[in-house]
């Protein structure tokens, strides 16, 4: 029997004991087997994150819709008011949150039609011009008795040019009356319930503004509202 030599012997020694090769299809198995794996716990992942994300949905809009059913007036409130009158258009801000029960009653005359064919019956310039009972006008007339120039003037919102509002004497029997100054009043708080702003159309209050008038500040031409529409944006 011939003798190995120990050089042969130690490489086959190193044969038989180094790992075995892994076949190309077994490699291409277990990437496919990694693959549906990672597959699957994407799926899975998605799958949840949406389930959360319309339940957090559904639940705001359940929300949504409870504050609205528990309130429905507060979303309806109209914020503007279109006035159109025979010299033009005016647009209006109404001043819900600092006047509510004026802008609420302006609101439910609104509604009545009472300003429709309202006549702005005295035109005082650099002052206010105003539409209303032509019957009633004490209020106006004391304002002009008192003087319509002052060395000092207010300077807050409420005494500037271009404000809506009421008398504060107009439910004395006589109705709803506007009022829209072209001038700023320093004593307005005392006469006028302000509940408004003109923000478009100043010009058309500048013309009714220049109209000729008489001795008790009537225009000698008819200008009256035609329609006054509530809006929910300007």
């Amino acid at each position: 029997m011939a003798r190995i030599k120990p050089q042969a012997l130690l490489q086959q020694t190193k044969k038989k004991k180094g790992p075995s090769r892994v076949s190309v299809p077994t490699i291409l198995l277990y990437a496919l087997l990694l693959f549906v794996m990672l597959f699957f716990l994407f799926a899975t992942y998605r799958h949840w994150s949406r389930r959360s994300l319309v339940h957090l949905q559904d639940t705001v809009s359940v929300e949504e819709g409870h504050s609205v059913l528990a309130d429905p007036k507060k979303s309806a409130i109209p914020r503007y008011a279109v006035i159109q009158t025979t010299k033009g258009s005016l647009s209006v801000e109404l001043f819900k949150e600092g006047s509510p029960e004026v802008v609420d009653e302006f609101i439910e005359s609104c509604k009545k039609g009472h300003f429709k064919g309202m006549q702005f019956n005295r035109v005082i310039k650099n002052f206010v011009i105003q539409g209303g009972d032509v019957e009633r006008s004490g209020a106006t007339e004391d304002w002009t008795a008192r003087g319509k120039h002052y060395s000092q003037l207010d300077t807050s919102l409420k005494h500037e040019a271009f404000m809506l509002g009421t008398s504060k004497t107009r439910h004395d029997g006589g109705g709803f009356d506007l009022i829209i100054t072209t001038a700023p009043i320093p004593d307005l708080n005392q006469k006028i319930n302000i509940f408004g702003r003109v923000i478009k159309g100043e010009d058309i209050v500048q013309e009714i503004e220049e109209v000729d008038t008489d001795e008790l500040y009537r225009p000698k031409t008819r200008i009256e509202i035609t329609e006054v529409t509530l809006k929910q944006n300007s």
